[in-house]
């Protein structure tokens, strides 16, 4: 095979995962799929590996700090591995004598996942590990900036693999630099699509022919009402907003703050490294570079946000991000966008109304689906918001990016990839998470008829309206 033909490799690569998988599923069992599971797991966990691939990423990416890489890549497997630990995939998942029905776990064959280069290590484990988990192999398309903490990811996992026996061709990625020709055919020939990150991927997966998994955009905003603990909140906003250089999908992007504790709030985000500056104007013309985000601000330390953003000489020593009031909403406001950076939008709302009014707008404008939060005490605010926004997450009093994508003291499964529904042009409203890399068979039995009168369906109806 010439190597001067990309799409052949594709092919070619697909090829031999899809070869692989087929034996993987005829000699398959839970143990097998979940030793698998475990390796991949365990490859990036490492502590040597996981420093090594933090490194990398920052390295190669320019994107985020090792700390945090660290973090991201042990939580997010870690808590993965506890959500599916002891879920079945493998053979007869469920017998129902009520139904009739038995349901017999299915893989659903070569996965194509594309990975963005915000989190190039832990976004392609977990995919790997929730496909393997359900008996499937995956082939990966990183960006080409994440090109290699991939490689060096996929040879840590051979490595685990080759101490077990399981072949290597079950978990393969896209051969040399990447390419929108080599995604696409990726897209074309896989047997499902998962796509995080850029939102012309995502169109592209939905219109491939393919079954697909591609999530929305993030523009996360956050209410903070009269009611709060403003220190907590205020802490929470802080250690949510910093984490990785603001990399992830559900970094607050904007709070709306009620009038009655602006000032307090103000003074409580001080205290946690928020420098609040009013000239949005003097923002905006640093931030942006010719309509596209400047590069030396993009997920970049504080330190480095700060000097390319002119302030080095106009917030306090400590600062660790900017709060920017301003007051518009829309594609003439890009503040109200989403901003890949310490960069952190404020509005003023004269009540709790007029803050959930502002945080839809957000939403409509960007980021519609994926998710929003509030800090309150107040415990119908939360049911409101769910019911007035366009979002499948509502986050309550809590730090919005360490929530959003499951953590230890909420339910949410652990995900990199947070489905949006039909408001963020998505299949899925749900965290990405193993559930959506299986399909079953089902067994239907005969039972007992049980057909109703048609008095017990319309009974209640004929009382109030008649025959």
């Amino acid at each position: 095979m010439s190597t001067d033909d990309p799409i052949a490799e594709v092919e070619a690569t697909v090829a031999r995962a899809r070869a692989a998988q087929q034996a993987f599923e005829a000699g398959g069992s839970q143990l097998l799929y979940d030793r698998a599971a475990q390796a991949v797991a365990w490859a990036i966990m490492e502590p040597d590996h996981n420093r090594i691939l933090a490194e990398l990423a920052v390295e190669t990416t320019g994107l985020g700090n090792v700390p945090d890489k660290i973090t991201k890549n042990h939580r997010k497997t870690l808590g993965l591995m506890r959500d599916i630990q002891h879920v079945p995939t493998y053979g007869v998942i469920k017998d129902d004598a009520d139904t009739g029905i038995t349901e017999i776990a299915r893989p659903i064959g070569v996965i194509g996942a594309v990975v963005p280069s915000t989190n190039p290590g832990a976004t392609p484990a977990n995919n790997i590990i929730n496909a393997l988990k359900c008996g499937n192999s995956i082939v990966v398309s990183p960006s080409p900036k994440g090109v290699p903490t991939c490689e060096a990811l996929l040879g840590y996992i051979y490595a685990e693999f080759d101490k077990l026996g399981i072949d290597r061709d079950l978990v393969q990625m896209i051969p040399g630099r990447g390419s929108k020709e080599k995604t696409q055919r990726l897209l074309e020939v896989s047997d499902l699509i998962v796509v995080t990150g850029s939102q012309n991927n995502v169109k592209r997966a939905y219109t491939s022919g393919t079954p697909a998994l591609a999530v929305g955009a993030g523009n996360v905003a956050v209410i903070v009402d009269e009611t709060a603990d403003l220190t907590a909140a205020a802490q929470k906003i802080a250690a949510s907003k910093t984490f990785d250089n603001a990399t992830s999908c559900s970094s607050e992007n904007a709070i709306v703050v009620v009038d009655a504790i602006y000032d307090a709030f103000v003074v409580e985000m001080a205290k946690s490294g928020g420098a609040l500056i009013t000239d949005d104007q003097r923002i905006i013309d640093k931030l942006w570079v010719k309509g596209h985000l400047n590069p030396c601000a993009i997920a970049r330390n504080a330190d480095e946000l700060i000097a390319a953003l002119g302030l080095t000489d106009d917030v306090p020593a400590g600062t660790q991000f900017i709060a920017v009031e301003t007051k518009g909403i829309g594609p003439d406001f890009p503040l109200s966008g989403e901003k890949l950076s310490r960069v952190l939008t404020v509005y003023r709302a004269s009540n709790f109304d007029d803050a959930v009014e502002t945080t839809r707008k957000i939403q409509l404008h960007q980021g519609a689906g994926h998710s929003v939060g509030i800090h309150t005490a107040a415990q119908d605010r939360p049911l409101t918001l769910a019911n007035a926004i366009p979002t499948s997450r509502v986050i309550v009093n809590q730090a919005h990016t360490f929530a959003t994508g499951g953590a230890f003291n909420n339910g949410m499964p652990f995900s990199l990839s947070m489905g949006c529904g039909s408001w963020g042009g998505n299949s899925i409203d749900e965290n990405l998470h193993w559930k959506h890399f299986l399909q079953t068979t089902k067994i239907v039995r005969e039972i007992p008829a049980r057909e109703p009168a048609l008095s017990d369906i319309f009974g209640d109806y004929w009382a109030e309206v008649g025959k």
